[in-house]
């Protein structure tokens, strides 16, 4: 008898304990499950986000987006990212020349030889390295994407060498590339083949690291 009740003792405290552990694992969830998987938005059409500007590109809120139609200019995100997904919603007229940077290792110089620029320029004489591409890294598939006088969506992945970009859900870059591993974001403005002319809107820029 005694025997047992020292083994009912036993598996009651067993079960007592397995119910506690659950109970920590419910109300402690794991830093993934808290949010280092969340989007970030940089900004919004609400929102110009908290960037550093570097030259005299007119940047300012218009309509619901983040809108520069003068000077040269680039917004430089404050924080620096390794591996992560960024999704832009952009509008560009035929004329503008812009681009998103990643991984810059220069933030007072913005330049497509120390990041990597998916561009959106489709007038860029080069097509080959046209909206859709990674300027001197990779190219675009035929037919040449134009983004020009739409709203459009870049679905950007940076993970390890491996680079992914889809221009409205079609992939346009799928290329391994080691020479920037780390660095902020850069959003480009400035006038395209036709001098003083151009505009570039940002309607939402959202990071997600992975």
């Amino acid at each position: 008898i005694f025997m047992k009740r020292l083994c009912a003792t036993v598996l009651g405290f067993l079960i007592a304990a397995l119910g506690l552990v659950s109970l920590i694992s419910c109300a402690s969830p794991s830093a993934k499950q808290t949010g280092s998987a969340d989007w970030v938005t940089l900004l919004d059409s609400s929102n110009m986000g908290n960037w550093d500007q570097i030259g005299n590109a007119n940047w300012r809120l218009v309509d619901g987006a983040v809108q520069a139609d003068k000077g040269v200019g680039y917004l430089v995100s404050k924080e620096s990212y390794a591996d992560f997904s960024l999704r832009v919603e952009f509008w560009a007229d035929a004329d503008a020349n812009s681009g998103v940077f990643l991984r810059l290792s220069d933030t007072k110089v913005v330049t497509a030889t120390n990041s990597y620029e998916v561009n959106i320029f489709d007038k860029r004489p080069e097509q080959a390295y046209g909206t859709g591409a990674i300027v001197d890294v990779a190219k675009v598939p035929l037919p040449i994407p134009q983004a020009a006088g739409k709203w459009n969506v870049y679905d950007i992945t940076a993970k390890g060498t491996q680079l992914t970009v889809k221009l409205n859900g079609v992939q346009t870059v799928d290329v391994q590339d080691s020479k920037h591993a780390r660095g902020p974001i850069a959003l480009q403005y400035a006038p395209g083949v036709v001098k003083d002319a151009g505009t570039i809107r940002f309607r939402k820029v959202q990071i997600k690291t992975l």
